[in-house]
């Protein structure tokens, strides 16, 4: 099943995100890697190291270093203040995020585009978007096409500033060291090879949600029995669920980090770090289901299809809530991953049970069976 669960991704609830991280900080310390193909979330920890990043995502996230380029399609993309590039950014998204440093170019094409105050890009910026903030550091040239660019107090550009847009503001105090000059002609030619083209905003949650449907819907179909009875462990047993996911979300990394100071251990840490990342996504996606599951019952109605649509949908919906969205993401995680792992356990311990009840029977009973025909 895991190779037809990783062909596509979703971005993972908050706190998976973080174990995930933890476990891929320490093997960034051990060899550089490079990623490449399609995936919910890509996360580069705070002391992980990758070649260069190239693939499709809801979320890429940069807290470490890539020493090479990035190339990605994504909902969002953020390089934080921890974060490096030591080459090129190009990238098209909903919304581009750089509080980081950039060794080279940046070319991106996106919804909402900010360099923030603590960004530094070495060469050059070039975008096209629906709003662009400019509050950072670039030491080259900027060239912007943009419905509305501000380029904020403290910024600060090296080169020229040429720029097409409806609505462009510049702070007084903002630093040029060449012109600042508008040229409609630079509309088309924005960004990164995709001319005009902008993803919205929103883009990444739509992404996210189709994904998670497909996922779901891939589940259900699959193994209708076994999530069914993980939705049970959720309504029945919550408290438990959640302790046994929070339980599952510490000790796994933990125990994957271990393995890797043993040589026989190093490929099954690698190979765990892939299926908890899996097993991270399925959780989310039962916890979800599993509410959903839960507020159709309250209203006497049981429909497995229709509880995942709820459940996903409504989940899409309240991660738009700052804190709160996310809170509530974390739980709907915890008790996924927790009900996912009671379910797994009843059914390996039960693998081998008997249809009466599961005690085998011996040979003295054996025996006296047959004596008894």
């Amino acid at each position: 099943m895991s190779s037809r669960l990783s062909s596509g991704g979703i971005r993972v609830a908050t706190l998976a995100v973080v174990s995930l991280v933890l476990l891929s900080a320490v093997t960034g310390t051990v060899a550089a890697q490079s990623y490449q193909g399609a995936s919910g979330t890509i996360v580069i920890g705070p002391d992980e190291t990758y070649d260069s990043v190239e693939g499709v995502a809801g979320t890429v996230i940069v807290r470490g270093t890539v020493t090479g380029d990035i190339a990605t399609a994504a909902g969002t993309v953020h390089v934080t203040e921890t974060g490096e590039v030591g080459g090129n950014i190009e990238a098209a998204a909903g919304t581009v995020r750089i509080d980081g440093t950039v060794g080279g170019d940046v070319s991106v094409a996106g919804g909402t585009v900010e360099i923030g105050e603590t960004a530094q890009i070495d060469g050059n910026l070039d975008v096209g978007a629906s709003y662009l903030a400019l509050r950072g550091t670039v030491d080259g040239t900027v060239q912007a096409g943009a419905e509305e660019f501000v380029l904020g107090p403290t910024a600060s550009v090296g080169g020229d500033v040429r720029y097409d847009a409806a609505t462009f503001t510049r702070a007084p105090e903002a630093a040029v060291g060449g012109s600042v000059v508008r040229d409609e002609s630079i509309g088309a030619s924005a960004g990164p090879e995709f001319g005009e083209f902008a993803l919205p905003s929103w883009f990444g949650v739509v992404y996210g949600l189709f994904v998670n449907l497909l996922l779901g819907a891939i589940l259900l179909a699959i193994f209708p029995s076994f999530s069914a009875r993980v939705a049970g462990h959720v309504a029945e047993r919550p408290a438990k669920s959640g302790g046994v996911g929070l339980l599952a979300l510490v000790a796994v990394p933990v125990v994957l980090v271990v393995l890797l100071f043993t040589i026989v251990g190093i490929p099954l840490s690698l190979v765990g770090a892939v299926a908890f990342g899996v097993a991270a996504w399925v959780a989310v996606v039962y916890g979800q289901f599993a509410i959903g599951s839960w507020a159709l019952s309250l209203a006497d109605r049981e429909n497995r299809w229709l509880a995942l649509v709820v459940g996903l949908v409504g989940f899409a919906l309240l991660g738009a809530i700052p804190v709160l969205g996310g809170l509530l993401e974390l739980v709907a995680f915890l008790l996924g991953l927790g009900a996912l792992a009671l379910t797994l356990r009843e059914s390996y311990r039960n693998r081998g049970a008997e249809p009466s009840g599961g005690r085998q029977t011996t040979l003295d009973e054996s025996a006296g069976d047959t004596a008894a025909a």
